[in-house]
């Protein structure tokens, strides 16, 4: 078994662990603080919306065009008065995107281009985007959030409980602040990808949490009958007993993912593949942080206020006083675990003996006895 195999067998076991829940605090101040420079990026320079969403012309000029791509966005800016974005396509045609200006002002740009690039006008092919085909494709976009994330809610409300539901929202809406923040900060195009990529990283990091879930629920079956763990310290446990699982899926799905934003957007320069790229390497690893960091140990603290927890939780800081004044050793008590908890059982009751264990005392019943057979 590989070191990373055994590892991962050793967590699921509690054999080692790294105490996640007691240390929430330190995650939530570091989360509340990545959350507020991504507030404060948003605010300060705002999302640098594409042409999909304000409107504006795309223009394409013939295969083989002379002028590079620099000089093309020169004089794009100097035609329109505004930001131009261009890329060079695979067969040396350039691809230049002007945001942000009236379609009547599109023929007039296109002359401009036809004469400083050296390119006959009628090879310029130039596509008109209306910035209220951009309202709708937002609109659609939040509308289709909003029915996510409400559905997401009843779901883990019926399949688990209220709390986690809640946590797992607080999670949710925890990856997609800080994805959008640092869109602000980097300040990539927002295109339709992005939406996709936004989209697609929420069902990453829900899955992340589910999982983690699941075996918390498992795990706290007739929790209140025992008198080992707190509510807190099982908490824990699931998140260990499922670490290296998180990390193994969250690992395979950045890979191909940092390839796309890495290679192809920064090395190569296929800047179309930053929008989505940016969305889904940052929602990964966003998405993975707080279903480890945030989401259990919100749950852990919404557990706790409950009578019944925090009856056990007084019941088993009491056992563990007691046993430490009577010098037994924590690690003994603490020994063996099983994964759900039943009716505690008397400790020093005897352990039944069935099946084949009963054989050989039974087939010894009567020898050496008279049979009671005259001779």
């Amino acid at each position: 078994m590989s070191k990373l195999g055994n590892l991962g067998a050793r967590l699921h076991h509690g054999e080692v662990g790294y105490d996640f829940v007691k240390n929430r605090k330190l995650w939530y101040g570091i989360s509340i603080l990545i959350t507020i420079t991504a507030i404060v990026g948003l605010a300060v320079r705002g999302l640098h919306m594409g042409i999909e969403f304000q409107g504006g012309a795309v223009f394409t000029t013939p295969k083989n065009t002379s002028a590079s791509v620099t000089q093309a966005e020169e004089h794009a800016e100097a035609a329109s008065g505004h930001d131009a974005i261009v890329q060079k396509l695979g067969d040396g045609s350039l691809r230049i995107q002007i945001a942000g200006i009236d379609t009547d002002k599109s023929d007039q740009i296109k002359a401009e281009l036809s004469k400083d690039l050296k390119v006959d006008a009628e090879q310029i092919n130039a596509e008109l985007v209306g910035p209220s085909w951009g309202d709708q494709i937002a609109n659609k976009a939040w509308q289709g959030l909003g029915i996510f994330l409400v559905l997401v809610v009843i779901y883990l409300a019926i399949a688990f409980e209220w709390r986690m539901a809640l946590a797992a929202f607080v999670a949710l809406i925890h990856d997609i602040t800080i994805t959008v923040g640092v869109y602000a900060l980097v300040g990539f195009e927002v295109t339709p990808g992005t939406v996709i990529g936004l989209l697609t990283i929420l069902g990453y990091s829900l899955y992340d949490t589910v999982v983690v879930f699941d075996s918390l629920k498992e795990q706290t079956k007739g929790v209140t009958k025992q008198t080992r763990w707190t509510y807190s310290e099982i908490a824990n446990r699931s998140i260990n007993s499922t670490l290296v699982r998180s990390i193994n899926t969250t690992v395979v799905a950045l890979l191909p993912v940092a390839g796309l934003l890495f290679i192809g957007g920064g090395v190569l320069g296929a800047g179309m593949l930053n929008d989505i790229s940016l969305s889904l390497f940052v929602g990964l690893a966003a998405g993975a942080y707080s279903s480890i960091f945030i989401a259990t140990p919100l749950v852990a603290d919404l557990k706790e206020r409950e009578p019944a927890i925090k009856a056990l939780k007084k019941r088993v800081l009491a056992k563990r006083a007691q046993g430490a004044a009577q010098g037994e050793s924590p690690a003994a008590a603490d020994a063996d675990v099983p994964d759900t908890y039943e009716d505690d059982e008397p400790e020093d009751a005897a352990p039944a003996v069935v099946g084949p264990r009963n054989q050989p005392a039974a087939r010894n019943r009567g020898r050496g006895r008279p049979s009671g057979k005259r001779r």
